[in-house]
């Protein structure tokens, strides 16, 4: 009896111990690989991935009628969550595109994140999708501007910019520019677009991304 407890006290510290050590939002992959374990996703879907802007765009099929489209946003995550979970929640889909929406939590996570570094995260997603999907097209939606991260705009338009003339230089790639079209007629953040928190949008602003997004998704 002493030995059975012993052994079942062992499988639970190393239950917790496995939790403690998990890694930031695997909750939500596996939450992802349950969902495609019962109903098994589309192949060569569109596949939209990256932070909350994403995440929360619940109804973006309706958005995109007539395009398949396999919504994997997750969390606030950032550019290295996203290549972390490249092999989980990219690839296993051959994914005809991949629209990536990422890279302003890489800014508001530390001070200390310069725009050459969220520059160089992108650049290493972008290869490990080009090395694996290589007819794949590539997109990226640009950083959008959060009023509430209104310090940050500086660094955010400086890595649009890089990651713009990065992708102006690959084929099947796109640099989705949504920023301009988010601000009102002086050049200021238009703050009816966007939640209380200032941060997520209202269907408002997802019908921008709408009207910009359509002409460069693939049927």
């Amino acid at each position: 009896m002493k030995k059975s407890a012993g052994i079942t006290l062992l499988f639970a510290l190393f239950f917790l111990s496995a939790q403690a050590q998990a890694p930031p939002f695997w909750e939500d992959i596996v939450a992802f690989e349950k969902q495609d374990s019962v109903q098994p996703p589309p192949v060569h879907a569109i596949v939209f991935v990256g932070s909350s802007s994403f995440t929360k765009w619940k109804d973006v099929g309706d958005y995109f009628p007539g395009y398949t489209i396999l919504n994997r946003g997750f969390g606030g995550s950032r550019l290295v969550d996203v290549i972390r979970y490249t092999y989980d929640i990219i690839l296993p889909y051959r994914p005809k595109q991949v629209v990536i929406y990422c890279g302003e939590n890489d800014f508001a996570y530390a001070d200390t994140v310069s725009v050459a570094e969220v520059v160089r995260r992108f650049k290493t997603l972008y290869g490990m999708l080009r090395q694996n999907l290589p007819a794949t097209t590539i997109s990226f939606v640009s950083m959008k501007p959060s009023p509430v991260r209104e310090k940050l705009q500086d660094k955010i338009k400086a890595a649009n910019n890089e990651i713009k003339l990065f992708l102006k230089k690959e084929s099947r790639a796109a640099f989705i520019d949504i920023y301009p079209a988010m601000l009102d007629a002086k050049g200021k953040m238009r703050e009816e677009l966007y939640e209380e928190d200032r941060l997520h949008m209202k269907a408002e602003g997802y019908r921008i991304w709408q009207r910009i997004m359509l002409p460069y998704l693939i049927k």
